[in-house]
């Protein structure tokens, strides 16, 4: 399977609740920290919920 890269770009403070658990799933902690995971659609659907506070791109 393709992996992606994902960055958080944007903070998770006086977000909803839903949108820092998902941060917290995806193993992002700071702005700035890049995280590696495999393309699923459970890895993607949580980025699309998210996409307004990270970039990705290919690995």
């Amino acid at each position: 399977m393709a992996k992606i890269k994902v960055k958080q770009v944007k903070s998770g403070i006086k977000r909803p609740q839903n949108q820092k658990r998902t941060l917290e799933a995806l193993g992002l902690r700071r702005i700035g920290q890049v995280v590696e995971h495999e393309t699923t659609p459970n890895i993607l659907g949580m980025i699309d919920k998210v996409k307004h506070l990270v970039s990705t791109e290919e690995a």
